[in-house]
């Protein structure tokens, strides 16, 4: 496996383009568009007009050209300056017209840069421990899994109309600095005994009821990490609600099967993918020990830190609330490149680090950061913050206006603001974490801030205790006093996790208590957010796009055939016929239902059965209930009848049965987007691969 390069494709950018073109012709509707749109990482804003477009960083290494083509893309089309730095390692540039997005996307796949499925139901950008190949306590690079990862699942069609957003984190040493313990899906290397592998957690997940992560591997070896997760990301696919949008994370699975039931669904999943991609390959590592040293933690070191590698340093940018401007980002580039550095890392606390820095170019680096305003990072300046009402639809507080006020004091504490309880800023992993919210007193709405106590999303960790609900006025005061709190009580080198579950959730209520309490006459004082100059109020602006939109049923069947699909033809080719056979019934079962329920009728798991219900729904058409019956019949045959001829004739008839299938649902809905759904020697044959090769991606 090699290292990323290029993950864009300039076609999906074209069908993009002509979705747009559509959209503006009044020829596609807003939720159609709204879905490729997603897809392509552009995020509405609560601004009319104007987009933010997520730019996935895997890891979040970057380079210099990078960031120059970054600060172009700034310049010529973004109606703002500056760029942010996200919790989940991504740049987001805020502020874009929304007809100039198409030329976005074409000057930064000339970098090698993709927003693809970094907003909507897929996985999202993968992260990693930031140090990760520059460790000393690591025992493999992960980056070159996590790029092994990137590569299987990205445009994969399993990944394309999942229930819901996918978010996974590596992490090189048991020591998780990548946070697994938060994450849908969370992997950390691990040695145990004489043997190197990883531990695989899932389930997890901040915002609407935050939920831990339940292990479901102790111990894999690394020629099945990939399988495994796969089979992990076809329990969500397969199970997750995809009619509830508030319930159809991961993390609900674990409450709906309970911890047994969840893992007892993956043994299943997890025993079929083995048979199906038995020949795939794997990223290999190189693997060690490690050396016990200091744990670098979630982000960018707080100092300068000794690599791994001998006389080099990993080199820390404090990039307050993750904003850079043109100049900075241009300033960095020319720095890396003048000084013969080739990455630069973005960090889960929305700072950077230049890795490898040898150590005679500490102090001129130190010099030329401070003339483009950056530094390394300082004492109480660990404070994370989401854009909140400065850009967010879903934004109830203005998160970025409190972050910079406060601090995490002497010792240093991770302070985590999100505008709203979807928790982008991981407010329940932080030392002190607040999220905003509106609440009713004395008949007026008054700004909140729910706080959250003694978080930590690494190994040994454990959600943080949830406090008191805070007046927005009043937050700074909360805060400077729970930091003095700690100060003066802490014992000896407490931590500040230990501390928090040594004083209770009841300590807390009574240390702010009277900040909790607003008399009449106090209102008046209450009902502004920070920055805000009128009372306060929340916008209703139709909901955010996190949950992306509601998807077209028929087009989840596409997709979840192609993905039988490919499972069907890799036990085709390891002559395993009888589970190629079930494939097949599968990818039969999957479109017929769809296209039954398409046109109000009903579902059977039986193939005739359902051949039955499509002849009596769609007249019309009766070759594709005949042919259907006559796959319930081949395929109900017995495996020993079953030979490498007579199946590649079946599939060749299953394969334009599929086609003929897609060509009737895209005339029935001349907005459906199948591309990368259908077979695609077929397609070649078949008049509808004119049509779908201007279909939207």
């Amino acid at each position: 496996m090699s290292h990323l390069t290029d993950l864009a494709n300039d076609g999906e950018i074209n069908s993009f383009d002509q979705a747009l073109q559509d959209y503006q012709a009044l020829k596609m509707d807003v939720d159609r568009f709204t879905a490729a749109r997603l897809q392509m990482g552009i995020y509405g804003q609560r601004q009319e007009g104007v987009n933010m477009v997520r730019i996935k960083l895997p890891g979040g290494r970057v380079s210099g050209p990078q960031l120059n083509v970054i600060a172009d893309m700034l310049e010529k089309y973004a109606h703002h300056d500056v760029v942010h730095i996200t919790t989940r390692q991504d740049i987001q540039m805020h502020y874009v017209p929304l007809e100039d997005t198409p030329a976005v996307l074409r000057h930064l796949a000339t970098a090698g840069l993709t927003t693809r499925e970094a907003c909507g139901n897929t996985i999202r950008n993968v992260t990693a421990c930031p140090l990760s190949g520059v460790c000393s306590r690591q025992h493999v690079d992960v980056t070159k899994h996590l790029d092994g990862a990137v590569q299987h699942f990205l445009r994969n069609p399993l990944t394309q109309q999942m229930p819901r957003k996918f978010k996974i984190s590596f992490s090189a040493c048991e020591s998780d600095c990548a946070q697994g313990m938060m994450h849908d899906m969370g992997i950390v290397a691990v040695h145990d005994g004489g043997r190197f592998g990883f531990k695989v957690m899932g389930g997890g997940g901040l915002g609407h009821k935050p939920h831990e992560a339940i292990i479901i591997e102790e111990f894999i070896e690394e020629k099945d990490l990939l399988l495994v997760m796969e089979a992990v990301i076809s329990l969500h696919n397969r199970y997750s609600d995809r009619v509830k949008r508030a319930k159809a994370r991961i993390k609900f699975l674990v409450d709906k099967f309970g911890p047994e039931g969840f893992i007892q669904k993956y043994r299943e999943e997890l025993a079929r993918v083995k048979v199906a991609l038995a020949a795939q390959d794997y990223p290999q590592g190189e693997w060690s020990r490690g050396a016990d040293g200091e744990v670098p933690g979630i982000g960018a070191p707080r100092h300068v830190f000794g690599q791994k590698q001998p006389g080099h340093f990993v080199f820390p940018i404090g990039v307050p609330m993750g904003n850079l401007n043109v100049a900075q980002l241009r300033g960095l580039a020319r720095i890396t490149e003048a000084h013969g550095l080739h990455e630069i890392r973005a960090t889960q606390d929305q700072n950077m680090f230049l890795p490898d820095v040898p150590a005679e170019k500490i102090e001129p680096l130190r010099a030329e950061l401070a003339a483009l305003g950056l530094a390394e990072p300082k004492t109480g300046d660990n404070v994370v913050a989401c854009p909140g009402t400065s850009t967010c639809r879903l934004g109830i507080t203005s998160s970025t206006v409190v972050a910079p006020k406060l601090s995490g004091g002497a010792h240093d504490l991770k302070i985590r603001v999100s505008g709203c309880h979807n928790g982008c800023a991981q407010p329940e992993t932080g030392d002190i974490g607040i999220y905003g919210e509106g609440r009713r007193m004395h008949g007026k709405l008054v700004p909140h801030y729910q706080m959250y106590f003694g978080g930590d999303g690494m190994a040994g960790g454990a959600l943080a205790i949830k406090g008191p609900s805070v007046p927005s006025a009043r937050i700074e005061v909360a805060v400077k006093r729970v930091t003095s709190a700690f100060e003066s009580e802490r014992v000896s080198d407490e931590a500040f996790f230990a501390w928090t579950r040594r004083a209770g959730k009841e300590y807390f209520a009574n240390l702010l208590a009277d900040l909790m309490e607003v008399r009449p006459e106090e209102l008046p004082l209450v009902l502004r957010d920070h920055g805000r100059d009128g009372d306060f109020k929340v916008l209703q602006l139709g909901g955010g796009e996190c949950a992306g939109v509601s998807q077209v049923k028929i087009g989840s069947s596409f997709f979840d055939a192609a993905h039988e699909r490919n499972y069907r033809d890799a036990l085709k080719f390891q002559r395993k016929f009888e589970e190629s056979v079930k494939c097949a019934e599968e990818i039969a079962r999957l479109i017929s239902q769809g296209v039954a329920e398409l046109l109000g009728g009903s579902k059977h798991e039986d193939l005739a059965a359902q051949a039955e219900e499509l002849a009596r729904m769609l007249p019309t058409k009766p070759q594709l209930s005949q042919q259907l019956a006559k796959f319930a019949e081949n395929f109900s045959r017995s495996a020993e009848e079953f030979d490498d001829g007579k199946l590649t004739e079946w599939f060749f008839d299953l394969d334009a049965w599929t086609m003929d299938a897609a060509e009737f649902c895209l005339a029935f809905d001349r907005q459906l987007d199948l591309a990368g759904a259908l077979p695609l020697k077929t397609a070649m044959r078949s008049p509808l691969h004119q049509a779908q090769s201007s279909a939207v991606v």
